[in-house]
This record gives structure tokens, C-alpha cells and sequence, in this order.
């Protein structure tokens, strides 16, 4: 070996010790990239969560204003042992909670409808019911009606009517 063996070693070695750099760094930098990715979607999911409690939230406070109303649904025709309760704010909407209701046949769907007077009937949503017939909707605020004198549910086709046209499975006057 002749006097360049040594200083070949010493750059060998220090090629090898940089390249050992080079790919810590390389590798520092995508778990990086993966940490930051992850807390990215992390503050995409609290936002959304964030969002959902606020909507909740006024949502609760809707339900305890007093200006809000209680109304009680009875079962009716094809459903006579159904019933359900309604609180209802004209100006932030509600919850309406039935039970007892039959199942919904397939391609058909149960359809809330807030009557008033000298107005069509406005929708309130549509909703399913599980198998002991119990179903929940949350009821949007219903433009244009301030006061509802009666709501029903009827079965309607799937996806909803424009107006009532099925048979009424629960009802209730002011």
C-alpha cells in the first residue's frame, strides 16, 4: 500500500459519514412531512368538530327558548298507537322525535309537513324510523311560515313530495 491508502480511507470515511448524513436528514425530513400532513388533518377535524358543536350548541338553545313550542303528534290512520313531539321555533326550526311508527316500505319514506293558515302545506324533512319504529328529524327553519296551526307526518314517495299526497301517520292541531 503506498502513502495515499491512508488519506483514501480518511475520504472514504468521510464519504460514507456524509452520505449516513444525507440520509438522516432525507429521512427527517419525510417523517416531517408525514407529522405535518397528520396535524393538517387533525386541524381540518377539530375545525369541522368546532363547527358541529357551535350548530349543536345553538342548536340547544333553540330547544330552551321560551319562545319555542312543545306539540304533541298523535298516531292516525294506518298508525293509530304511533306518536311523536315536536319542539318548534318558527325562526330556528326543531326536533321532532317519533316512535311506534311503522316500517318505511321500500321506496317510500315518512315526510313532516308544517300546515298554517291560508298557506300550502310547507316541508319539514323526510325521516326514516329503525326497526322499533322510532325515528328523529331535525327540523330547518321553515321560510315564510311564522306560525304552524297544524303538522303532520305522511308517507310519501323516497326523496320526499312537494306537497302531501300519502296517507297521514300522525297529526296534530294548535
Amino acid at each position: 500500500m503506498g502513502e495515499g491508502a491512508p488519506g483514501r480511507a480518511w475520504t472514504a470515511l468521510w464519504l460514507a459519514v456524509a452520505l449516513v448524513g444525507i440520509a438522516a436528514v432525507a429521512m427527517g425530513w419525510v417523517l416531517t412531512r408525514g407529522v405535518e400532513q397528520r396535524v393538517l388533518a387533525l386541524d381540518r377535524e377539530a375545525a369541522a368538530l368546532r363547527a358541529a358543536l357551535a350548530r349543536d350548541q345553538a342548536f340547544l338553545a333553540m330547544l330552551r327558548d321560551p319562545a319555542a313550542r312543545s306539540v304533541a303528534l298523535a298516531g292516525a290512520g294506518p298508525s293509530p298507537d304511533a306518536h311523536a313531539w315536536l319542539r318548534w321555533h318558527p325562526a330556528a326550526g326543531g326536533l321532532l322525535v317519533a316512535t311506534a311508527l311503522p316500517p318505511v316500505p321500500a321506496g317510500r319514506t315518512y315526510q313532516l309537513w308544517a300546515i298554517g293558515r291560508g298557506i300550502r302545506p310547507v316541508s319539514g324533512g323526510i325521516f326514516s324510523v329503525d326497526a322499533q319504529g322510532r325515528g328523529t328529524l331535525r327540523v330547518p327553519p321553515l321560510p315564510g311560515l311564522s306560525a304552524a296551526d297544524v303538522f303532520s307526518v305522511t308517507l310519501e314517495r323516497a326523496g320526499g313530495a312537494p306537497a302531501p299526497s300519502g296517507p297521514a301517520y300522525l297529526v296534530t292541531g294548535r
